[in-house]
């Protein structure tokens, strides 16, 4: 998954979201406790995931990615809901590094009424069940519907490698619902 486009597209939404957040909130930032909790791993049972997360801000106008030495780690943009809140919570992952999957490698196969469920550091688990999957370029990313819109939002690189600009032409977008807030219990 190349840093270039891709890193635009998404600090747009970012930048989309963060305004809406606080024009909607007044302003108002939340409170501390809640800015304390993080999620800290993605289950995606039916494709046998259970990646760690980290935490991706955005560095020099650029969204960090999770590195590509660590391939089974997927990355929560801080700058987002967490998993269980309200509001769009966005995790990134990797398709692919130069020689092998990773963490993300089978998300396009994933199918409406699956179940993602998201470990969060004050031990509550939200779950998720998949809304749709959508493959789009990446120059028409959909970044009011990622960014804007309550739920989850698991993303990677897809479609043809273009090796000219060593990226992917595409992205992988999973759309989910929230159906059980977050309660105590991994």
């Amino acid at each position: 998954m190349a840093e270039s486009r891709w890193s635009r597209v998404v600090v747009a939404g970012i930048i989309t979201g963060a305004v809406m957040v606080a024009i909607s909130n007044g302003g108002e930032d939340a409170p501390p406790a809640q800015a304390k909790v993080v999620p800290s791993r993605i289950d995606i049972p039916s494709l046998g995931i259970k990646a760690p997360l980290m935490k991706l801000g955005v560095t020099d106008g650029e969204i960090e990615l999770p590195p590509y030495e660590k391939p089974d780690v997927a990355g929560w943009v801080k700058d987002t809901a967490v998993p269980g809140d309200p509001g769009s919570a966005v995790i990134l992952g990797h398709v692919d590094t130069k020689t092998d999957p990773a963490v993300f490698y089978r998300l396009k196969e994933m199918r409406a009424g699956q179940a993602i469920k998201v470990v969060r550091s004050d031990g509550k688990v939200a779950q998720y069940r998949v809304d749709a999957i959508e493959q789009v370029a990446k120059d028409r990313f959909p970044a009011d519907r990622v960014y804007l819109e309550d739920g989850l939002r698991l993303i990677t690189c897809g479609g043809k490698f273009d090796w000219d600009e060593n990226e992917y032409d595409d992205n992988v977008i999973v759309y989910a619902t929230l159906v059980e807030p977050a309660d105590a219990g991994a």
